[in-house]
């Protein structure tokens, strides 16, 4: 078959940056890739390459200024600009769900504990300026996504009164009441990219036989009323995206309406199969990087050890190919967040059983190591991994025991403009 090499592109202020998305995927960098080797962390948290540093910004339990407690478990993430480009705005999720809410009257449900906290942090000394909750008595919110209407967080479940994204605002110094948005569907929602040009919003789905979704609007300036719709690829029954696949294989998709997305009647993952969609083995992380969408299918592939997709949408189809698998000679261990570099490689978070690590992979393939997790056993998840918006600052969340944390070091910067990251 043959199959596209279209562009990985990026976007900055300044410009557009093309270069060739990956054919092959590759553990071992070619010399002069990367940052060189790890060194180990000497107070056992996080080993970084040498001239890389990095600093804990908050931790789950510590005391945040609007005097309550910062949440367990942080998960996605998406840094924004305040109003004058002071300082970094961090909204981070909480992956954690029964418990009492924060504060019970504005609380989705006051007997649920996740939601959303906001990090307000000076750019240049890195200090945390202040810190909230946004958003309280949600369930599991896992990933979500950066958009022009704010953070996106997922609810990664489907109990009853559960499993939907809210709009949460960076610029909220005090918890607020939520903003459902229903029509994006009830379901396991991992994480949520927006097409910036049609307001199309694709949502990935973290279940062992779950579909790619995108909500359309029926009008772009009213991007929270639309269709949900399912990825089927044309001509091809429940494609199973998971096995016998290589890497560069390409496939024409069309998109399924499903006429039940709140999961009243029955749920959307079983909706989407009865209609033919084509199946993804725990969607995670997806990013968009200008034209393309990269997701992650967290334990895709022939030995379980997950896949790396690129979509290149259209607005009634699209073309999805292959860019990455664990094929078991160790390329990779179920890749989970994903964000697009600002110098236009992607950064993938693992998920395993440890040591976990941040990878960078280049356009041409090469995958270098940029951090590792050295806590305790390093079997905690790396997550919410997105990058400032001037491309200085990579943040991460170490899921246990609970650390937000921002690196900085010898990064490429594109004349040093802003990236269209988080």
């Amino acid at each position: 078959m043959r199959f596209s090499r279209r562009a990985f592109i990026h976007r900055g202020t300044a410009g557009l940056v093309a270069t060739q998305l990956p054919l092959l995927f590759s553990r071992t960098a070619r010399a002069g890739v990367g940052f060189g080797p790890l060194k180990a962390d000497p107070n056992g948290i996080l080993d970084l390459p040498e001239g890389f540093s990095y600093v804990v910004l908050e931790t789950a339990g510590d005391t945040m200024s609007d005097g309550y407690a910062m949440g367990g478990s942080p998960d996605g993430m998406a840094c924004f600009w305040n109003a004058d480009r002071s300082q970094y705005l961090l909204m981070r999720n909480h992956e954690v769900d029964v418990g009492a809410s924060v504060d019970v009257d504005l609380a989705y449900n006051p007997n649920r504990c996740g939601g959303v906290s906001r990090l307000v942090i000076d750019p240049q000394s890195l200090e945390r300026v202040s810190s909230n909750w946004v958003l309280t008595g949600t369930s599991r919110n896992c990933a979500g996504g950066p958009s022009p209407w704010g953070w996106l967080s997922c609810e990664e479940t489907e109990e009853s009164g559960h499993g939907y994204v809210f709009l949460c605002d960076p610029y909220a110094e005090q918890v607020q009441a939520p903003q459902r948005a229903a029509s994006l569907g009830r379901f396991k929602h991992e994480a949520a990219a927006v097409e910036p040009d049609s307001n199309i919003i694709y949502l990935t789905e973290d279940k062992g036989q779950g579909a790619l979704y995108r909500h359309v609007p029926w009008d772009a300036a009213k991007p929270f009323d639309g269709r949900l719709q399912a990825m089927r690829v044309v001509g091809q029954q429940n494609f199973d995206t998971s096995s016998d696949l290589s890497v560069g294989a390409s496939f024409e998709v069309e998109w399924i309406n499903l006429s039940d997305p709140t999961a009243k009647e029955s749920p959307t993952a079983i909706q989407a199969l009865d209609a033919g969609a084509a199946i993804v083995n725990r969607g995670e992380g997806i990013w968009y990087g200008e034209g393309s969408f990269f997701f992650a299918a967290t334990e895709g592939g022939p030995v379980a050890g997950g896949q790396i997709f690129r979509l290149d949408p259209a607005p009634e189809g699209g073309t999805l190919t292959l860019v990455a698998q664990e094929e078991g000679d160790g390329h990779f261990f179920n890749p989970d967040n994903v964000t697009v570099a600002p110098w236009g490689d992607l950064v993938i978070a693992e998920d395993n059983t440890g040591p976990n690590h941040l990878q960078g992979m280049t356009p041409e393939g090469d995958v270098y190591e940029i951090a590792r997790n050295a806590y305790e056993s390093g079997v905690s998840e790396f997550c919410g991994v997105c990058f400032s918006p001037d491309g200085r600052v990579l943040f991460v969340n170490m899921q246990e025991p609970g650390f937000t944390l921002a690196i900085t070091g010898p990064f490429p910067q594109r004349g040093g403009s802003d990236s269209s990251g988080c």
